[in-house]
């Protein structure tokens, strides 16, 4: 009898022990990661070298914003199932951040020559560069000056400050009485405060109204557009879906003197943890870190375009000259156009460091701002009032609590800052030749490789603006209903001034351009500027090929126009030879443009020989006018279909008339 109930009671410890275990898993995906650490802890406190139990506590702190804790818990970790390469790798990142970065790179050196996976030996070679630019970050002239913000840090957090109107935006944890289980301390809140620069009135301090701030959730960084009348702010970490990813973006409008109920924006993902939003200057884009599929690393930077009606499109991963492997988050655009963000992975002192974006000739450089707005600890939320002053946030120790709001002012004697804006006027031309304002049209600012950089759509007066930057080339691409898309380039090349001839710490120049729109009428003809053909000869030279890869560009640009390729010849040699030679030069830029991919049904090649002229061949006195002749050597391509559909491969007529009134159908929809 004994024997049987010594084995119930081992037998009920084995079920209660398998039990917490199930729990604290079931805690981990869920991201209350403090639970987990409280089990696990228990669990290392008689036996020390766990490596299960030093691996959940570990990657626990890490998760939770704590790495600095996790360094002596990385230090045993292993076990079954658990990957010895990031356990390395998270193992070498808390000792940067405790400043040991002699051992740091011992282990990353370690990691780099262990590992099989090519992308994690990519990763160590990264953060071993980061260790080694230290010393170089060390040489870097520092003119910012920087002081706690004492008025309004308390033991609690107080992070992301955001200066709108007179008013100090941040949010903290000081007055919430219900616990984050991930983190183990008070959810977070948003407040303001009214402020005059970094001199914040304390007696005006509150909270953000209720139906903003709720007690058991996340309220997190905020943003607002220039006039203050949208905020845009992140609110999540509930654990009623994901825990830790089940954060989205809200959005609420100052109408009637109160804020409205706040919405989620439709760029959010369902599986996604989207936060940290920034508008840019104009109020036109949006700025945003997230971990959904297809970035490039932990979490990464976004950009989103707003339209009138405050919904969202054209998101945009930044790219990898901004996003790595690890995470960057917190972008914030000041008012002279440059990207500020903080990252983990770019070189730096081993957390969250602040690294500002310097566009040069065209090109991204990432610059880490070094001390002492950086520091071994967390640097993040960058935000200027004034081009020369302004906020961020840090845990760095000597602080008042968890996360401080800092202040700082930037004395460099050299600080010029220069606005660039190219402003323009859409047109259309008249029957008369005349030019007339063109309304509501979509103009997007696109760079030297072709990605969107901003949008703008037109208003009655037909203008636009863009930033710019100095010496680099741009297209403009212009587009409304009815009118042929197009592309026009504009270069800032030679156009900047000399920051030594400048005076003032900011110099706003604004340069001018205007883009003209033809309409989509059908037998339209444009001629094709500087398409040459050897004598007798109809094959394509090179100067006629860059001309053709334009027409490649409209055409793909107008994926609804079907058109004819005309070709016109001189008067000399007669009709007949003229004719044969314009047909086969005509349909040698229809071979061309076909190879470049251009659909062959929407192609016609016509050869008109000398039958067209647009100008004499001679002279009234009968002498040759070479002239005329080259004006008359042309081509041209002329509109034949507007919207046509063209048929597919193995496609009947049947089942094209079909899908042509399915689209008239759905066109006279769209028009009702």
């Amino acid at each position: 009898m004994g024997v049987r109930f010594l084995f119930v009671v081992t037998a009920l410890i084995l079920l209660a022990g398998c039990s917490a275990e199930k729990k604290a898993m079931k805690s981990f995906r869920y991201g209350k990661y403090e639970s987990v650490i409280d089990y696990y802890k228990g669990i290392s406190r008689k036996d020390p070298n766990n490596g299960k139990a030093n691996y959940y506590i570990a990657e626990s702190y890490r998760l939770s914003n704590r790495i600095k804790e996790s360094e002596p818990f990385y230090a045993k970790a292993g076990g079954k199932g658990v990957n010895s390469d990031s356990v390395k790798l998270y193992y070498a990142k808390s000792l940067q951040a405790n400043s040991k970065y002699d051992e740091a790179r011992s282990v990353l050196e370690e990691l780099e020559s262990d590992t099989k996976d090519e992308k994690m030996k990519d990763r160590a070679r990264v953060e071993l560069d980061g260790i080694n630019y230290l010393d170089k970050l060390a040489q870097k002239k520092s003119y910012y000056k920087i002081k706690n913000l004492e008025a309004i840090n308390t033991p609690f957090t107080e992070y992301a400050p955001v200066y709108s109107n007179n008013e100090l935006y941040f949010t903290s944890s000081r007055s919430n009485a219900k616990i984050y289980e991930a983190t183990g301390t008070p959810f977070t809140d948003l407040y303001k405060a009214e402020t005059n620069g970094a001199n914040v009135n304390v007696n005006t301090i509150a909270p953000l109204p209720g139906f903003i701030n709720e007690s058991n959730i996340n309220e997190g960084c905020i943003t607002f557009t220039p006039d203050g009348k949208t905020m845009i702010f992140a609110k999540g970490n509930n654990g009623r879906r994901k825990g830790a990813m089940d954060v989205d973006l809200y959005l609420s409008r100052f109408r009637n003197g109160e804020w409205s109920e706040p919405t989620p924006i439709n760029i959010n993902q369902p599986d996604a943890w989207e936060s940290t939003p920034a508008m840019s200057p104009d109020g036109r884009t949006l700025y945003f870190s997230s971990n959904r599929k297809g970035g490039f690393g932990g979490l990464d930077i976004y950009s989103a375009q707003m339209d009138g009606r405050g919904r969202f499109g054209r998101v945009r991963n930044l790219g990898p000259e901004i996003n790595t492997a690890g995470s960057e988050l917190f972008p914030y655009v000041s008012e002279n156009g440059k990207l500020y963000f903080s990252s983990d992975t770019h070189p730096g002192y081993g957390m969250l460091d602040i690294f500002v974006v310097n566009r040069a000739n065209g090109k991204t450089v990432v610059e880490n701002l070094g001390q002492p707005v950086n520091s071994p600890a967390d640097d993040f939320g960058m935000f200027l009032f004034k081009p020369d002053r302004g906020f961020f946030t840090s845990n760095r120790d000597g602080g008042k609590g968890d996360d401080d709001i800092y202040t700082f002012v930037n004395e460099d004697p050299n600080l010029k800052v220069v606005n660039y804006y190219l402003q323009g006027i859409t047109y259309m031309i008249r029957k008369d030749s005349t030019r007339e304002i063109l309304p509501n049209t979509m103009v997007s600012l696109l760079d030297a490789e072709g990605e969107v950089m901003q949008d703008f759509v037109t208003g009655n007066d037909g203008k636009f603006l863009f930033r710019v930057y100095e010496n680099e080339d741009y297209t403009l691409l212009g587009e409304t209903d009815g009118f042929i898309t197009k592309r026009q380039n504009y270069t800032t090349v030679g156009k900047s001034v000399p920051l030594e001839s400048l005076k003032e710490l900011v110099t706003t120049i604004t340069l001018d351009t205007i883009l003209v729109l033809d309409r989509k009428e059908r037998n339209k003809i444009f001629v094709l500027e500087n398409i040459y053909f050897d004598y007798n000869e109809s094959y394509i030279r090179a100067d006629a090929a860059k001309e053709l890869d334009k027409l490649v560009t409209l055409l793909n640009d107008n994926s609804d126009l079907k058109i004819e390729m005309g070709s016109h010849t001189d008067s000399v040699a007669s009709d007949a030879y003229n004719i044969e030679l314009s047909q086969r030069r005509a349909e040698s830029t229809v071979t061309y443009l076909i190879k470049k991919g251009i659909d062959p049904a929407r192609l016609v090649a016509k050869g008109y020989g000398e039958s067209k002229p647009i100008a004499r061949n001679t002279n009234p006195d009968g002498s040759d006018n070479p002239d005329g002749r080259q004006r008359n050597r042309r081509t041209e391509f002329k509109i034949l279909e507007i919207g046509a559909l063209i048929k597919k491969d193995g496609e009947d007529d049947d089942e094209r008339y079909f899908r042509n009134e399915l689209k008239k159908n759905e066109n006279d929809n769209d028009n009702d």
